[in-house]
């Protein structure tokens, strides 16, 4: 059992040290004898749990998105209301994304366009978080709360894209500014677009015409 967790705890010390070499240098200016010495561990130990400095940068997101999954999963049974899920989830990519700016990095930077990280294990947990969103669109669309003609692929697509273009920019700029809560005003327009109206909205334009000339 001692040698589990101490297994364990390499494990999470190399995949931190990972994390702060990638976010600081980029995945391919970063050795792994860098992160070796970051987490205070040889090469050789590394290479004990991982073939490549590429499986490496493919199991942090499984580490990290997994955590906030799992916590939105516990907390999923008590929010009400498919529209509160969807500003719940969001704010979950937010806080991912802005109070772990190195993991952001990484994701937006390197993984996003890496096309074999679509194989890899831990591009399972990013699947799982995006299957949140789109669930909860679908709840909303079944329930009544959102229209039936909606694409739920398109409204997570909207969402989460919006998410990631202002965090990409963020990091483009060297992280310079404070990035500003966009969320719910983004939600507000994207969530009125497919918020179902159970009554036709009824509008009055008067106007006002010039008088007939009598000329």
């Amino acid at each position: 059992m001692e040698n589990d967790y101490k297994s364990k705890d390499k494990f999470s010390s190399i995949i931190d040290a990972a994390l702060k070499v990638f976010g600081e240098k980029g995945y391919y200016n970063a050795t792994i004898s860098e992160i070796a010495r970051t987490a205070g561990v040889s090469e050789a130990t590394i290479y004990e749990y991982f073939g490549s400095k590429e499986d490496l940068l493919f199991a942090i997101p499984g580490e990290i998105t997994s955590q906030a999954v799992d916590f939105l999963e516990s907390m999923n049974a008590y929010i009400k209301g498919a529209e509160n899920k969807i500003r719940a989830i969001s704010y979950g990519y937010f806080n991912l994304y802005r109070d772990n700016p190195d993991y952001s990095s990484l994701v937006l930077l390197d993984l996003k366009h890496n096309r074999k990280f679509m194989e890899a294990e831990g591009y399972k947990a990013v699947q799982r978080s995006a299957g949140f969103m789109l669930n909860a669109i679908q709840e909303g669309k079944e329930s009544g709360e959102f229209r039936e003609d909606i694409d739920p692929y398109l409204v997570r697509s909207m969402i989460l894209g919006t998410i990631e273009h202002f965090f990409f920019r963020w990091h483009l700029k060297g992280r310079k500014d404070e990035i500003g809560d966009f969320i719910d005003p983004m939600l507000d327009v994207i969530i009125g677009g497919i918020r179902n109206e159970l009554e036709p909205r009824s509008y009055q334009i008067n106007i006002t015409l010039p008088p007939a000339s009598t000329a």
